[in-house]
Parts: structure tokens; C-alpha cells; sequence
């Protein structure tokens, strides 16, 4: 018969405890996700080795993992039936971390055809009980033999190894609860706890619960009764395949982990296989999120599970922002971990899933564009934002996402919207670039100057009025190898031959003007030039290619941020009467007090037409109200 053993734990060991009780973990209650998941691993053990093993062939197979609370011994235990441990492998598994028994078993596997895939290193995720026990102990006895044992220790570098009995198979952890963490013996705790971690184990986790149950043969009386109760659903969804799940039942899982009661916009449910395998399901919103805005920093919405154990819902590290809106959860079961579940590294296998995912969703989108035009309008008039900021932060599949934008345009009808791949499809053969204008409204946009030119020649421009429109056009450099043009910046590009000819001559015309307008505005604008875009309005402004526009800087100053400042270039009309009079006048000094005002006059009209503010807004009603008496005295 054994006797007791008294051991200090490997220095490695003692300094991972440390680790673990201090600084490891940022939530305590995850010890019991730990825990449950080392007892899920125990079974998967037994029931792959009940498949090949003769003697445990006749081993009862009713698997199932048992929490038991004792409030006034202050002691909370998690029991399995699974394959248990030896007193040597007591020694191994929980006196060191350096080889552990699932380890030492995946290696003793790894030949094995359908080896059962297990979550991480038994060892390490037990320490974290001592996160909230003062005193841990295993009960545990191996399947096939007839003696247990017990492994004791208050987690300070020494633990204790005795003989013990127990009636059957299996591993008994007990915790004896710290003063302040008495809460976890309440029965509501133990509840959520297990529904956010561990709802979808495939074993049962059972638990006696009191209920009120009626009286038999006294259906007005009830009485308490101990229940034996299972406290997770054990339904993971998204392992099944989809013909085995009805839309019901998708519908109500998607209501489980996102809240919403709305139908989704799309569902995704698939298994990769090969070189990176996992199960996914994940739904698209048919709008945008109630607590999408409150996140803050941190992304929540799929869920990454191991071997169906809740691991995290910080789902950034399974999907880039611009797709914070998708909810559901990702399974991976050869996913490795490091030594905290909740703090996973970005490796190459996380990076596949990541990439697979990204790459899945992207085709749904497309095919939905393509299939059912008015439902993804719906969904992208609410999530089309979010959408767009993938252009920006997503260049691997920035090209992908452009086709699923959606605009308003010249050729379209109000509240009606093209896509690039069109507009592209439907450009004239002399038409180079795609032609883009930025705003807050279509209607407004519509009435802009900057449409004059280019509408003459019937070419198609988007209307840009999502303030986020700002922010990814300069990450727009060009789509199928047609760059964007703000028609708001930069100059627009030559014409024909003979308008280059009328342009150079306009030019030479009116170089003169240009360089009298140059020196009075000297101080407001950058240059002065004869325009090739305005066609029935005398002037406009315009940012120079590479400075910021004036929508931008409207919408900066909107969120109170600090504007740098940039002079904007005149342009003038030479086709417009009151250009061609100031151009005939500007150097008699006879006139030129109305030559001035004429001058005064194109700046603001060009001010105006930007959406900007003028400097002198009295002075400027003053001579438009002198304007209009002297065309009323001519009158």
C-alpha cells in the first residue's frame, strides 16, 4: 500500500503558479472554464481509448462532469468520470508543467488516425483554481484500476500525495473557497458561468439544484426537492452540419449570441478542412447593431471556442474591424494556445482562420449583391460605413471590398445606387478616370460647379456624401486601373486636341486678369487660373491635388480638430459674361473701384459655391444690395 508522499513542486512549477494567481489571468472566474475543460478532456480520453482498449471496453460510458457546492465546509468541487490518473501521473501532471498529461498523450497519438483533438495542457489551466482556492485537492482514480489517490496542496511549493478511495473512475478537484471568493458557491454564479463558457461542451455538467416541485396527487402544494440538474445546452450548433440544422434553429441561435431579434441579413456556416481546420458559423445584421457604438476599443461579436470551450469574444483577432458588425463563433480545435486561453497570440495558424474567414464573408456579400440587389441595399444604407473603412485598413482585400460599394451617382436616380464595377462598364471610350464628388447631400452636390464640365460630356459621377467617404479616397488610388478624380481638387484632365487648343488660347487671353487676381487675393489663395471645368458659373475654388478639400476641413472642424490651413486656387470662367467684363476693365484706372468689386464679387461667388464662409459678409450684402438698386434704376 502507498504511503503519504510530501513533494515541492519543480521550480518552473512554483514560478507559473506565481504567474497564474497574480497576473496571469485578468478574470477569475475563469478557473472554472479550466477546470471543466480539463474534466471534457479527461473524458474525450477515456471514450477514444474505451475504442481500442479491450479491458476498457466494459467501462460504463454515461460521461458526464458534476459541480457540487458545500457553503458551510466553504468548498466547491468539479467531478468527471473519465479516464483518471495513476499516482505517477499525478506527479507528472500536477507537480510540473514541463510534461503534462494531455501533451503526453497527443504524443502517444500523434499516429493515430482519429485521435481526438484535446484543448491545451492540463496542467496549466488547473493552477488557476488557486486563483480563488486557499487549498486545493484531487481525488482521482484510473479507469481499469481499483486504487485512487489524493493530491493535496495550499499552491505555496509543496503538495502531498496519499491513498484515497473513491467508488468509481474518474478525478474530484475541491476547492476550499477564499474569504472573498464565497461567490462562487452561489448556485446563479455557478449558472452564468457555465452558460457563458461552457454551454456547448459536449458532456453534460451536472449540478443539484432545490426546487419548488408540486405535491404529488396535491396539485396545490408544492415542495422543495434536491434536482439533479444540467446547466449547459451541449448543442453546439455549428458543429453539425447545416443539413441537419433548420432555419428555426439558426434563427435562435443567432437571438443567443447577439441579442438581436431581428432575422440576419445572411448566415455563413462551413467547415475548413485541410492544413487549417474549424468550424464556423457566423451571420451578417440586417442593420446596424445596438452596441456596436459602445465597444470601445475592444471588438465583440465572434467568439472563438476550442474544442467547443468558450476561449475569448474579443473577436478582433478573428476579424478585422471594418467586420466588427459580424457575430458568431469560430471553432478551432488544433488552435494553439499559449499558457492563457484569453490572451492569444497572433501565429500563423490564428492568422489562416482570420484570412479564411475574411475571404468567406467578402464572397457572401458578393453573391448577395448579385442575387438579391434590394435586400443588400438595405443592408448597406445601415453598415455601409463600417464597410468602407476596410478601403483603408484592409489592403489585401481592398480591391474585394471596392466591389461591394455601393453610390449614388448623375446616371442614377435619387435613393437608387451603382456599383464601380457599372460605372466602369458604362465609361465612354475618351472618358479615363472615374469622376468622383464629395458632400453632404446629393442635392447639394447636384447643383455644384465642379459637375459643369463634365456633365457636358455626359460623363457618370459618384456622389461621395458618407462623411467616411473623406477618409477612404485617398485610399482609393484606383479601381481595375482607373484612377479616382475628386473634381473638387487638383486640375481636371486634357481634352481633344482643339480643346486644347481653345484652352492654351483662353490662357494667353486672359493672362493678364490671372495675374492682376493673383496679387489681390495674394493673401486668401494660392494661384489664380483659367478654368476647364466651369461652364455656366463664373469661378469656384479648388484644393490643390494633394491638400485637404473643403468638405474635409468642414467635417475636422465639425468634430472640433485643429484644421491645418491651406490656400485654395481661383478659378475663373472665361466663357462667363462677368469674367469677360472684368477683363475688359481691370487695368482702366477709370474703373477701377468697379473692377475691384467685380473682383471681390467672383471671389465670393467662388467662396459661396464651396460651402464656405466669407471674411466679410456684411460688406459683401452691401454690394449686392447696391447691385441690385442699380439694376433696378436701370430698369
Amino acid at each position: 500500500m502507498a504511503h503519504k508522499r510530501n513533494m515541492q513542486f519543480r521550480t518552473e512549477t512554483q514560478k507559473l503558479l506565481h504567474l497564474v494567481i497574480h497576473s496571469l489571468y485578468s478574470n477569475a472566474e475563469i478557473f472554472m472554464r479550466e477546470l471543466l475543460s480539463n474534466a471534457s478532456d479527461a473524458l474525450d480520453k477515456l471514450r477514444f481509448l474505451m475504442l481500442s482498449d479491450k479491458g476498457l471496453a466494459s467501462e460504463n460510458n454515461d460521461f458526464r462532469i458534476k459541480i457540487s457546492v458545500d457553503k458551510s465546509g466553504k468548498t466547491l468541487t468539479i467531478s468527471d468520470n473519465g479516464i483518471g490518473m495513476t499516482e505517477d501521473e499525478l506527479v507528472e501532471n500536477l507537480g510540473t508543467i514541463a510534461r503534462s498529461g494531455t501533451g503526453n498523450f497527443i504524443e502517444s497519438l500523434k499516429d493515430a488516425k482519429d485521435a481526438p483533438s484535446l484543448i491545451g495542457q492540463f496542467g496549466v489551466g488547473f493552477y488557476s483554481a488557486f486563483m480563488v482556492a486557499s487549498n486545493v485537492a484531487v481525488i482521482t482514480r484510473k479507469a481499469g484500476t481499483e486504487q485512487a489517490f489524493r493530491w493535496e496542496s495550499a499552491g505555496e511549493g509543496t503538495f502531498t500525495i496519499d491513498p484515497a478511495e473513491r467508488a468509481e473512475r474518474g478525478t474530484d478537484i475541491i476547492l476550499t473557497l477564499k474569504d472573498d471568493c464565497q461567490e462562487y458557491l452561489e448556485e446563479y454564479r455557478i449558472r452564468s458561468i457555465v452558460k457563458k463558457y461552457s454551454d456547448f461542451i459536449e458532456y453534460p455538467v451536472q449540478m443539484d439544484v432545490e426546487k419548488s416541485v408540486p405535491v404529488e396527487g396535491k396539485d396545490d402544494k408544492y415542495e422543495k426537492q434536491i434536482v439533479n440538474e444540467t446547466l449547459n445546452s451541449q448543442k453546439a450548433i455549428w458543429m453539425k452540419r447545416p443539413a441537419e440544422i433548420t432555419d428555426e434553429e439558426y434563427g435562435e441561435f443567432y437571438k443567443h449570441i447577439s441579442h438581436d431579434y431581428e432575422k440576419p441579413f445572411e448566415r455563413i456556416h462551413y467547415s475548413a478542412e485541410g492544413a487549417t481546420e474549424f468550424n464556423a458559423l457566423l451571420y451578417l445584421p440586417s442593420r446596424m447593431p445596438f452596441d456596436l457604438l459602445m465597444q470601445g476599443d475592444r471588438m465583440r461579436g465572434v467568439q472563438l471556442y476550442v474544442k467547443r470551450v468558450f476561449i475569448m469574444d474579443d473577436a478582433e483577432a478573428l476579424m478585422p474591424r471594418w467586420l466588427r458588425f459580424v457575430k458568431g463563433v469560430v471553432d478551432s480545435s488544433d488552435l494553439p494556445l499559449n499558457v492563457s486561453r484569453e490572451i492569444l497570440q497572433q501565429d500563423r495558424i490564428l492568422a489562416k482562420i482570420k484570412s479564411n474567414l475574411v475571404k468567406k464573408i467578402i464572397d457572401s456579400m458578393k453573391s448577395r449583391l448579385e442575387s438579391d440587389r434590394a435586400g443588400y441595399t438595405e443592408f448597406f444604407r445601415s453598415l455601409g460605413s463600417i464597410i468602407k473603412e476596410g478601403v483603408a485598413i484592409d489592403y489585401e482585400n481592398r480591391d474585394k471590398i471596392l466591389d461591394l460599394l455601393l453610390f449614388e451617382s448623375t446616371a442614377t436616380k435619387p435613393g437608387e445606387y451603382t456599383t464601380l464595377e457599372a460605372y466602369v462598364s458604362a465609361m465612354p471610350a475618351d472618358q479615363k478616370e472615374i469622376f468622383v464628388l464629395t458632400g453632404d447631400s446629393r442635392a447639394e452636390l447636384e447643383k455644384s460647379p465642379y459637375l459643369e464640365a463634365v456633365r457636358k460630356k455626359n460623363f457618370e459621377v459618384l456622389f461621395l456624401t458618407d462623411p467616411v467617404d473623406e477618409w477612404i479616397l485617398p485610399n482609393m488610388p484606383q479601381y481595375k486601373d482607373k484612377k479616382f478624380r475628386s473634381l473638387s481638387k487638383g486640375e481636371l484632365p486634357e481634352g481633344s486636341d482643339d480643346e486644347k487648343k481653345e484652352q492654351e488660347k483662353q490662357k494667353e487671353d486672359f493672362k493678364a486678369l490671372v495675374e492682376w487676381l493673383g496679387k489681390r487675393f495674394e493673401d486668401r489663395i494660392k494661384e489664380v487660373r483659367v478654368s476647364s471645368r466651369l461652364v455656366t458659373s463664373p469661378s469656384c475654388l479648388v484644393a490643390d491635388e494633394y491638400d485637404m478639400g473643403a468638405h474635409m476641413e468642414q467635417l475636422m472642424k465639425a468634430m472640433r480638430q485643429e484644421v491645418p490651413k491651406s490656400k485654395r486656387i481661383l478659378e475663373v470662367n472665361p466663357a462667363h459674361a462677368l469674367v469677360a467684363r472684368l477683363n475688359g476693365i481691370h487695368g482702366d484706372q477709370a474703373k477701377a473701384g468697379l473692377a475691384g468689386e467685380l473682383a471681390d464679387a467672383l471671389y465670393a461667388n467662388a467662396v459661396i459655391a464651396e460651402g464656405g464662409k466669407l471674411e466679410d459678409p456684411v460688406g459683401f450684402a452691401e454690394f449686392f444690395s447696391r447691385l441690385l438698386l442699380e439694376h433696378a434704376d436701370k430698369g
